[in-house]
């Protein structure tokens, strides 16, 4: 049990040891460490909260409230500083997030931060405009409380406590005053700004210059509530908090299973995912099976995306310092915890009940980005809902009916995707021989046309009195567009501001002319993981030359054929941004639903960030082609393409 005596600036709320994660949080002016007891208690146990408890205030009412925020960052920095034996993100409410802004400053001088979190606080170069409240009669204050809100009115109307509140938060607000603005400081730490809806403070274009003060990225996160909605049991705000915590590669995913092996546990699912087909084999009816794991014609593209990833070998550097590691990156202006998202992957509910639901959540729940297919067997307002906070973008079979198009782009902007994906390599099905054998499209089964039927274009196109079999009908004759050509591109770019994503693209002209006609702002290298063309190239092997095209200042991400962490290292050091992984979480999600997809990501993101390690990198970065030997019979040149700045 903790001994709260007066000179204990942290507290534990829930000691959780073995947690992965720990966040040390700073409270708002007049606020005390107890301000943050709902937020712990809602945190997943693989998070440890610790408090930072101010003077003046509580157990410490003895001693003096500080003078300066630099008091309370060099107190707080040097009780941190002995745990960073994992990774430690700091979070500041209101005031607290300067003092942990300068708590982080001084950690950097030690180790690495994993990460700071602020919410409902400008950045630390600005001048806040606070008023005086020292100058200010006790009503006026009072007053000023009440429009922020966050302490029930009840306890306003207590004499004792009105005028403990006031003493602190008068004195807070002196140490706020003094505060040195630094406006040229910045961490290596990501930043990420939590920014409530009806903040009476704070606004979108106030909070965004956070970002002149990080070199590690830095987001802002909208959500519901007011100036003090993070202290609260809000799911939303908890959503977002564990996915960003947890994010990060889970270096305890593999101290978890040896210490559950001491008392024999071992995991549920495999670790290997190259060994996962084979489990959810099992688990399917040969025809779903087929459907998933079926290639196009021979399986001959199929065979070749995993003989690409195979030829190239790794060439590790030694002694490089890389015991923190920095999986984030930015991608269309956004960062993300790790190079990676869930590929687009339609009809999800004929390996699961829950289908994309499921999938959204397991993909929450490591705070990695969903890609919602066209195809999908729930529709994207239902999968926008799962996914709460967390980052999602929309990939669009771009329907023959133009109307229809439009409807689904605008249905997904409404619904907070944050990006457009349209694949182009499929223009019809391919040549696919298990399917056919099996007389099987699980479209024509009801399956993966949720947006379509809900869609009120697509409904106003159906006969009166229709039946379901006059939905897949209509369906199935909207569906297909092999008439589209580049002319029609520049009109998607008038439909929607989202940035789009051209998917499907192997030739490197294709990736030249996309961009020419200024309708797309990246690529993603894919050759539908093998499922429409038989016989063309590798997506890894297409993706120097589309690298060395496009330059570094556009988007270039690859998917079709990734299975382990070297494979991400590859295709990052040959130039890819970050990547899609496909199959290997549909596995997931038929042996095990929402945990089996965390399941198939933790084990991802930990073999990357041990790849990471072992090549001898800290951050994603630091991959450079060099640290690759060149495939048979491709250039030096295209091996040593420069890479995309990835905002680190």
């Amino acid at each position: 049990m903790l001994n709260l005596t007066e000179t204990t600036p942290i507290r534990t709320l829930h000691p959780r040891p073995a947690a992965a994660v720990r966040l040390a949080c700073f409270p708002h002016a007049g606020g005390a460490a107890d301000a943050f007891a709902v937020l712990a208690g809602a945190l997943p146990d693989d998070v440890e909260v610790l408090t930072i408890q101010y003077p003046g205030r509580r157990e410490r009412g003895s001693q003096p409230c500080a003078t300066d925020l630099a008091a309370l960052a060099t107190e707080a920095a040097g009780l941190l500083a002995s745990r960073l034996d994992r990774p430690l993100f700091l979070l500041g409410h209101s005031m607290g997030a300067l003092v942990a802004f300068e708590t982080a400053r001084l950690l950097e001088r030690e180790g690495t931060v994993a990460g700071l979190v602020v919410s409902a606080a400008r950045p630390p170069g600005d001048d806040w405009g606070e008023p005086d409240l020292d100058a200010m009669d006790d009503a006026a204050v009072i007053a000023e409380l009440r429009r922020l809100g966050g302490i029930p009115e009840a306890l306003l109307r207590e004499d004792d406590v009105v005028e403990e509140i006031l003493r602190l938060l008068r004195a807070d607000h002196r140490a706020l005053r003094r505060y040195d603005r630094p406006a040229g400081v910045v961490l290596r730490a990501p930043v990420t700004v939590l920014l409530a809806d009806a903040d009476p403070k704070n606004s979108a274009e106030q909070v965004r210059g956070w970002a002149r003060h990080t070199t590690g990225g830095c987001a802002v996160v909208p959500h519901t509530g007011g100036h003090f909605a993070l202290l609260g049991r809000d799911p939303e705000v908890v959503g977002f908090l564990a996915g960003r915590l947890l994010a990060a590669p889970d270096p305890g995913l593999v101290r978890e299973i040896y210490l559950a092996g001491i008392g024999g546990g071992t995991p549920r699912l495999t670790t290997d995912l190259t060994a996962l087909q084979e489990q959810a084999r099992a688990v399917m009816t040969p025809a779903v099976y087929g459907y998933v794991a079926g290639d196009a014609g021979t399986g001959d593209t199929g065979r070749a995306n995993r003989a690409a990833y195979a030829r190239r070998r790794l060439l590790p550097r030694m002694l490089r310092g890389a015991d923190r590691r920095d999986l984030s990156v930015t991608v269309l202006g956004e960062r993300l915890p790790a190079p990676v998202l869930l590929a687009p992957v339609a009809a999800q509910t004929v390996v699961h009940p829950e289908g994309e639901l499921a999938s959204v959540r397991g993909a929450a729940d490591v705070g990695v980005p969903f890609v919602l297919s066209t195809g999908a067997s729930h529709t994207l307002e239902e999968v926008a809902v799962a996914a709460g906070p967390q980052p999602r973008w929309f990939q669009l079979y771009w329907p023959n009916d133009q109307a229809l198009a439009a409807s689904l782009v605008r249905r997904a902007e409404r619904s907070g995707y944050s990006a457009l994906v349209l694949t182009v390599d499929a223009p019809t099905f391919g040549y696919r021989p298990t399917d056919l054998d099996h007389g099987y499209l699980p479209f024509l089964h009801g399956a993966g046309i949720a947006n379509f039927t809900a869609d009120p274009v697509f409904r106003a196109g159906l006969p009166a009195g229709h039946d379901t079999r006059a939905v897949v009908e209509r369906w199935a004759a909207v569906f297909a567009n092999p008439g589209l050509t580049w002319d029609d591109l520049p009109w998607l770019r008038t439909v929607t501001s989202l940035p789009i994503l051209l998917k499907g693209v192997l030739h490197p002209a294709d990736a030249r002319r996309a961009l020419d006609l200024g309708a797309v702002d990246g690529v993603i290298v894919s050759n539908h993981g093998g499922r429409q063309l038989d016989g063309s190239v590798a997506a890894l092997d297409a993706l120097p030359a589309v690298r060395a095209e496009v330059g570094d200042g556009v988007p270039v991400l690859v998917d079709s054929g990734i299975r382990t962490g070297s494979d991400v290292v590859k295709a990052l050091a040959l130039g890819a941004d970050a990547v899609l992984l496909g199959r290997p979480y549909l596995y997931g999600l038929a042996l095990d639903g929402r945990a089996g997809v965390a399941h198939v990501l933790r084990c991802l993101l930990a073999d990357v960030d041990l790849a990471l390690a072992l090549t001898g990198c800290a951050r994603v970065a630091d991959l450079t082609p060099d640290l690759l030997t060149p495939a048979d019979g491709e250039s030096r040149h295209a091996c040593t393409v420069r890479k995309l700045d990835r905002g680190t």
